[in-house]
């Protein structure tokens, strides 16, 4: 009966690797890149005020945090990535869903969808100046573009490539258009869903930098046009910087908390 008992047990769920960890192996490309930046600036081969050592873009890094700044500015652009990638991200999964289910939906919708795709970033801009003005608003919906196509796409072409035998169970089962959109559709999706999510993010990141080169008065794209107009090398470097670890941060969150949903879902 033991036997019997530990056989009908769930296995046990995977380990996942704790967030902050990082793979060992994917720190040797940015430890190499460090070294050879220590080395191009120790021997001069690149002028100081157009490379600043690495030492000096982590003091500036520091000055900043003590002066309140970097709060400041990391608060804003987060702030505003958070609400343009929730805005977009939100919409491209109604729009998702609905083309992806239903053919007719797809027909209608898709067409325009994929025509406002082509549409390069930096053309939206005078129109949502126009529009929003200056302010918040404007840069706000300039991410929620970025974000918007890469989840659209996926959860689209997701849903429509599902099995149509789930389907037909689930209207055997008795499911109507809607629950079969939200218990088998979405998913069975949720894979393809997931790398949209990503692909997302990871515009939304791009398309903020954008935002707030167009006239903001805080965040790190702020930073970058401030360093750059005062002549400071270090600070510029250390936006990017910024940058670049807050968007691997924020990627490695969603695909971590994807990966926990799939695998509780599993």
């Amino acid at each position: 009966m033991e036997r019997v008992a530990l056989a009908a047990q769930p296995p046990a769920l995977p380990r996942l690797r704790p967030l902050w960890l990082p793979s060992p192996l994917g720190l040797l490309l940015p430890a190499l890149l460090l070294a050879a930046w220590q080395v191009t600036t120790a021997t001069h081969l690149v002028a100081p005020d157009l490379l600043p050592t690495p030492g000096q873009v982590w003091r500036a890094m520091l000055a900043l945090a003590r002066s309140g700044e970097l709060a400041r500015h990391l608060g804003a652009t987060v702030a505003r990535l958070g609400t343009g990638f929730v805005i977009g991200a939100g919409l491209a999964t109604l729009l998702g869903g609905l083309t992806g289910a239903w053919p007719l939906a797809r027909r209608l919708i898709d067409p325009l969808a994929q025509g406002f795709r082509a549409v390069p970033s930096i053309a939206w801009v005078p129109l949502f100046i126009l529009w929003l003005g200056i302010a918040e608003g404007s840069k706000i919906a300039l991410i929620a573009v970025g974000a918007f196509f890469p989840v659209y796409l996926n959860l689209m072409a997701g849903i429509a490539a599902v099995s149509p035998a789930y389907v037909d169970v689930a209207r055997v089962l008795g499911m109507g258009r809607p629950g079969i959109l939200w218990r088998v559709l979405l998913p069975a999706s949720m894979p393809a869903y997931v790398v949209g999510l990503r692909g997302g993010l990871g515009l939304a990141w791009m398309f903020v930098a954008a935002a707030e080169l167009m006239g903001a008065s805080e965040g790190l794209g702020f930073l970058l046009t401030d360093g750059e107009q005062t002549g400071r090398p270090e600070v510029v470097i250390a936006a990017i910087t910024l940058f670049a670890i807050l968007g691997r941060l924020s990627d490695r969150l969603l695909a971590w908390g994807a990966r926990r949903l799939l695998i509780r879902g599993a």
